[in-house]
């Protein structure tokens, strides 16, 4: 039962080209930015990254994206990235943008067996009728826009129907967890962690530290992880730092 492995190599064992992944953290905090230079050392093309963001230009994703690794992304906005955006409108990357709270929906569902769900973001808009583009043509055309959704009337209300999200493997970061893989989350990395951690087929997680937890503080059940990595303390980047006069 002792999920701590050694090495960030080991960690990411078994993620090949292609794979889908779940990624934490919001902006660049709670980023697992160990396991993602891993990923980038391992050298996997073609992925297809479900996360928040997807970084800063050189820091978090963002490193795997100038690195050209990454050929879908599944996000609620683009963010302080403009490699990002260039790969998008150039058609170099698909990218499928849907509302934060849908996001964040969709892989607890997934992580929960709930195969779609209903909610009211996004009614009588293009994530309701469909058309938003996922990809553009060098020319500037739509390759791929997305499709329209079902929709259905709740007490006189509609509702659109978005499908869970499971992904291959999840990569998360967490303040400590326990040889079980329980783990506790620090601030605003609490967001988005819990939610990939769970909608990962395989969850690895990095931590600053691995120790007795008392029950009462686990954020994440260890039923949702099954690699632990111990990084220590590392760099902590804020995404944009401003100061007042």
């Amino acid at each position: 039962m002792n999920k701590v492995v050694d090495g960030a190599g080991a960690a990411v064992e078994g993620i090949g080209d292609g794979a889908s992944l779940a990624v934490g953290g919001f902006g660049l905090a709670g980023v697992p930015g160990v396991l993602i230079k891993a990923l980038l050392e391992r050298g996997c093309r073609g992925l297809h990254v479900v996360s928040n963001n997807c970084g800063t230009d050189g820091r978090g994703l963002g490193e795997l994206l100038a690195a050209g690794r990454i050929g879908r992304v599944t996000a609620s906005y683009v963010g302080e990235n403009k490699e990002f955006a260039r790969q998008y409108l150039a058609g170099e990357l698909e990218v499928e943008l849907i509302p934060q709270g849908t996001l964040a929906e969709r892989l607890r569902a997934g992580g929960c067996g709930i195969p779609a769900f209903y909610t009211s973001a996004g009614v009588g808009t293009l994530v309701e009728e469909g058309g938003l583009p996922w990809r553009y043509g060098r020319d500037g055309s739509v390759l791929v826009a997305s499709p329209p959704r079902e929709v259905r009337e709740f007490d006189g209300r509609p509702y659109v129907l978005e499908r869970s999200i499971v992904t291959d493997f999840a990569l998360v970061r967490a303040l400590k967890a326990d040889i079980y893989g329980n783990l506790v989350f620090s601030k605003a990395a609490r967001n988005f962690n819990p939610l990939a951690a769970m909608a990962g087929r395989v969850t690895i997680a990095e931590v600053e530290e691995v120790g007795e937890l008392d029950p009462a503080e686990v954020h994440l059940p260890g039923v949702f992880v099954q690699r632990v990595l111990v990084v220590g303390e590392t760099e902590k980047p804020i995404e944009k730092v401003t100061v007042r006069r």
